[in-house]
């Protein structure tokens, strides 16, 4: 990540409802493929291409991704900010029954993808796992969603599930089944007071969002 951008804390008073304009056009997807046998099923998930380019943008859904939505009581967030402008965001919420740790959003304005940003926000749940000892960070991509499904598992994540029927009722053929995707700190890392990177905003770090 270059060094001029730095992440911040974005205070849930003046960022609670910013809506994140989560979108992507994609070549390939995941194919998931559930087969009933006689001694159980099977499940397989393979990169394929699509005939065309598919693109999902904001407007297709009901409910656009916002920061401090209100069954995320308990949620963080930290973003970047380019002359005033949010153009990047984490946002995550403990599971506090399985203690684990939810990330909740993640989302990089298209010009400034591929600059390390998702890296370094993704470090920032990390870390915040190790010093609240969740026992994994866990969060939610699409199969059709392969640029975000590939970071994810450079990122270290692993598939720990699926439900091909989240979204709606034909999901598998629409080729957009929910993933769950989770990472599990390695058993030595134990970071110590100041090393995650997670604290308030400074009053110098304020500004409003164009």
């Amino acid at each position: 990540m270059k060094e001029k951008y730095r992440i911040i804390h974005l205070s849930k008073e003046k960022w609670q409802g910013t809506v994140l304009p989560i979108g992507y056009t994609t070549q390939e997807y995941y194919d998931v493929a559930v087969d009933r046998q006689e001694s159980g099923f099977t499940f397989t998930i393979r990169k394929k291409k699509f005939g065309r380019p598919v693109t999902h943008t904001p407007e297709e859904y009901d409910c656009p991704d916002r920061l401090y939505a209100e069954y995320y009581p308990e949620a963080r967030a930290w973003g970047v900010l380019e002359a005033g402008r949010l153009v990047a965001a984490i946002e995550t919420c403990p599971e506090i029954w399985s203690n684990r740790l939810l990330v909740t959003e993640l989302w990089i304005d298209a010009p400034f993808r591929k600059q390390g940003l998702g890296h370094a926000l993704m470090e920032v749940a990390k870390k915040q796992a190790l010093r609240e000892h969740r026992r994994a960070v866990i969060l939610e991509t699409q199969s059709c969603n392969v640029n975000a499904v590939d970071f994810y598992l450079h990122e270290g994540f692993t598939l720990i599930g699926l439900d091909s029927c989240c979204y709606g009722n034909n999901d598998l053929a629409r080729k957009e089944v929910r993933l769950n995707l989770g990472w599990f700190p390695p058993q030595k890392a134990k970071p110590s007071d100041g090393e995650n990177g997670i604290r308030p905003e400074r009053p110098e770090e304020r500004h409003a969002a164009e």
